[in-house]
């Protein structure tokens, strides 16, 4: 079976930080996406999973490939800011499902 690998994708992965700023910087100034709490908080909990599943995919990567002789070519320094940004990246995910949630539970709070 042959091991498909994904290279490094930086862009990709600041693009997800600004989505996840954008998201949650609309509700700070608009309070809503679409008139509906439920709708508004289900979009942010499916968007915060997405930009969340990139960076775990990576780090899967690299547990598997990295003892395998993966990225060889790569320093300790680019290794380190690859996983900064990969935490990075998580934590906005992680942002962007807890504004999701307290949007959707917050009629009945």
């Amino acid at each position: 079976m042959a091991e498909r690998r994904r290279g490094r994708n930086v862009k990709k992965m600041w693009a997800l930080v600004l989505v996840a700023i954008a998201y949650s910087g609309w509700f700070y100034f608009q309070h809503t996406l679409t008139g509906s709490d439920i709708l508004d908080g289900s979009i942010g909990v499916l968007l915060g999973l997405y930009i969340s599943a990139h960076p775990a995919a990576n780090m899967l990567d690299m547990l598997f490939f990295f003892r395998h002789g993966g990225h060889e070519d790569s320093s300790w320094q680019s290794t380190l800011l690859w996983i900064a940004l990969n935490v990075l990246v998580v934590l906005c995910g992680w942002n962007v499902i807890f504004v999701g949630t307290m949007r959707y539970v917050s009629r009945a709070l």
